[in-house]
């Protein structure tokens, strides 16, 4: 029975779902300290179709979590692709959302071969880890099936960024996320490409104050705040992995 009831309760309890902030029309202030946004991997991928000014279409596989209700203009790919377009004017920008809900890391690989020949894109961000640990899935399992899906998406000829879980400090009685993290780490290691900590970025963003993850409130004031923020990181994230030279910004 707790297995069943348990995805219900994180879900309802997952910040996009409404939560306070410290004042309502407060200004989020982004601050994530640079060893979040560090990485040695790189984005060759991005990086050429930038300097050559070809289209970058980004894929982003995620969930729940990549949209938000009536207002997708505001989720973190559409905010993403707006400050990407800004930052290169002379490259066509396209962001793209495929939604896995409710699909494990295994679950979701299945597609990637078919998804990857249908929408060919240049770079797959890949949100994965919290149904897996919803389910309490073997980390040794999930581990395997993010590697399987890594290559999937490599040979499908694309730049991967793997981005963990969302971070919810209401879940973590309930969910061992730590094994999740640490495994998915290890793929992006042994593959040598980008990990966009998501989970620790809003943990900063907890303990900073920024936002209040664990209010129950409901209201999209604050999934918006939260999912630009995202943006701005995953913008600088990306800027930086694919290692640009001043010349090629512009």
């Amino acid at each position: 029975m707790k297995a069943m009831v348990l995805p219900s309760l994180v879900l309802r309890a997952g910040f996009l779902a409404g939560a306070g902030v410290r004042a309502e029309d407060a200004p989020a202030t982004c601050d994530v300290p640079a060893y979040l946004l560090t990485t040695e991997s790189q984005l060759p991928k991005v990086a050429d179709a930038i300097s050559e000014r070809r289209a970058l279409e980004i894929l982003v596989i995620g969930s729940r979590s990549s949209t938000i209700a009536a207002s997708e203009d505001s989720a973190y790919p559409a905010r993403l692709q707006a400050m990407l377009k800004e930052r290169f004017p002379s490259t066509p920008v396209h962001v793209s959302v495929e939604l896995q809900n409710k699909r494990s890391a295994e679950e979701a690989s299945a597609s990637f071969i078919k998804l990857m020949e249908t929408k060919k894109p240049v770079l797959v961000i890949w949100q994965t880890g919290t149904v897996d640990a919803m389910r309490a899935i073997d980390p040794d399992e999930f581990r395997s099936a993010v590697t399987e899906g890594v290559a999937a998406l490599q040979n499908g000829g694309a730049d991967v960024i793997l981005m963990n879980p969302q971070y919810s400090p209401r879940t973590e009685t309930m969910i061992s996320v730590p094994p999740y993290l640490d495994n998915m780490r290890v793929v992006a290691q042994e593959h040598e490409i980008p990990l966009f900590d998501r989970f620790g970025i809003m943990r900063q963003w907890q303990d900073q104050g920024d936002f209040d993850l664990f209010s129950p409130t409901h209201g999209t004031g604050l999934a918006k705040r939260v999912h630009d923020c995202l943006a701005r990181a995953l913008a600088k994230f990306l800027v930086d992995a694919a290692h640009l030279d001043p010349a090629q910004q512009n």
